[in-house]
């Protein structure tokens, strides 16, 4: 018959104690000494639960402090350029309008040096949308606060001086549409 774990007792050459119970060492494993029937309590720290809530006056009664919600000064907008590998991003004061973002991106653009290199700085070649896909321009007035959006993407306008690779937007599109109607023309006629 094989004795069970409690009395067991494992005898090492080698170790001078000779006879430590398994249970014992597997104290030990766990961090309690085997020597010592009392545990080592780790201490708790002193944790104030009324914290935020301010402090307490001589009777121990806490005094609530009136806390004010912090106002928001800037904006953190993100622009993407056309053509451009990724968005500029724009640290800009709530006050400012659209026509104020554009000229920022632009500076930002610039002075980061990023390519491809634009042929004007001029904020009033460009226009700011929501999005690529949105064909409908913001208007320069409107104030940023009230955009409701945090990401825009600028081209250039379609009066302006542009190359032939950096077509404007709206000509950008109407270039796809004849480009794709032929096509679907020809998707029609299989039907």
């Amino acid at each position: 018959m094989m004795p069970s774990p409690r009395t067991h007792r494992r005898v090492n050459e080698d170790n001078p104690r000779k006879g430590i119970r398994l249970s014992e060492k597997s104290k030990s494993f766990h961090g309690q000494s085997s020597g010592t029937n009392t545990p080592d309590l780790l201490r708790r720290p002193r944790t104030v639960p009324d914290l935020l809530a301010g402090g307490r006056n001589s009777t121990g009664e806490s005094t609530a402090v009136n806390i004010r919600p912090l106002k928001l000064t800037k904006l953190l907008l993100n622009v993407t350029i056309q053509r451009s590998v990724g968005p500029v991003q724009v640290l800009i004061s709530l006050e400012s309008t659209v026509d104020d973002l554009i000229a920022a991106a632009l500076r930002q653009y610039s002075k980061e040096g990023r390519r491809p290199v634009l042929s004007s700085v001029n904020a009033g070649y460009y226009d700011l949308h929501y999005s690529q896909f949105s064909l409908e321009s913001l208007d320069r007035t409107e104030n940023l606060n009230a955009l409701g959006s945090r990401n825009f993407f600028m081209c250039p306008k379609n009066g302006s001086t542009t190359t032939t690779s950096s077509l404007s937007c709206g000509k950008q599109s109407d270039t796809t549409t004849k480009i794709s109607l032929p096509w679907l023309k020809f998707m029609d006629f299989l039907l």
